[in-house]
């Protein structure tokens, strides 16, 4: 079954286009990574998928179901989850209440001006799991401004796993992380129950190789190579982008 279908989506601003005729498809429980350099429109695709940004034309499906008009909101109730390439979480509340206001996001209660969330045991449970899936749970408890970067990094997977996400869109997930934070940030992502289509964005092509099972190859908002990490890595385009041959 297919997970993710992007078909002909353009977008423009003003003169400058950023997505151009880009076609994608993704099988459920795949793994797809898309490169590029800087300025290829990779967030741009992942923001209109996600409903932040509309395309101009083209139609995004997700499990079959076009969501191309479908506010950003109601495609995380269909089961779609994403982090950011910039971290945007609350640095005065504790790693705990981060992840248990991303649940609060999807759930009746939050509409519920008064609601205490420490009452709310089914919540905080849910973020205590998604936390122990990431390895953070022994500081549950801690300000998020006193954890280090690569900490943030996976208070963030945990706040998007914690929705049950049935795709997983994934900005630069290795953004300013040291090598050992790479690591485990790898080895967490490689954990990831089959459940769940990841899409990832990596600007650093030797970081994400390893993950990904198939590559697409943005460059000026075109998609000009696709196929397995032998077929892109080995064709004479990417050699083009990456090292200017």
């Amino acid at each position: 079954m297919t997970a993710l279908s992007v078909t002909n989506l353009c977008k423009a601003f003003g003169g400058l286009r950023v997505t151009r005729d880009v076609n994608l498809r993704v099988e459920a429980g795949e793994r797809r990574l898309i490169i590029g350099p800087n300025g290829a429109g990779k967030t741009t695709l992942f923001n209109q998928i996600a409903g932040e940004l509309t395309p101009d034309s083209g139609t995004i499906e997700m499990f079959g179901q076009d969501i191309t008009k479908l506010a950003s909101r109601k495609r995380t109730h269909l089961g779609m989850a994403r982090t950011y390439q910039i971290i945007t979480l609350f640095g005065r509340d504790t790693i705990l209440r981060n992840v248990t206001l991303a649940l609060l996001g999807l759930s009746p209660l939050r509409w519920n001006p008064v609601i205490d969330l420490e009452r709310e045991q089914h919540l905080v449970d849910r973020a205590h799991e998604a936390l122990a899936s990431v390895g953070l749970s022994h500081i549950a408890e801690r300000p998020l401004a006193q954890t280090s970067y690569g900490e943030r990094r996976r208070v963030e997977i945990a706040m998007a796993l914690a929705q049950s996400p049935k795709l997983l869109l994934l900005d630069e997930p290795y953004a300013g992380l040291s090598i050992d934070e790479r690591r485990d940030v790898q080895q967490l992502l490689m954990k990831i129950p089959r459940d769940v289509t990841i899409v990832m964005i990596e600007h650093n092509m030797d970081v994400a190789l390893e993950f990904a099972e198939r590559i697409t190859l943005l460059h000026f908002g075109e998609v000009i190579v696709e196929g397995t990490r032998a077929e892109v890595v080995d064709n004479p385009r990417t050699r083009e982008v990456y090292l200017g041959e």
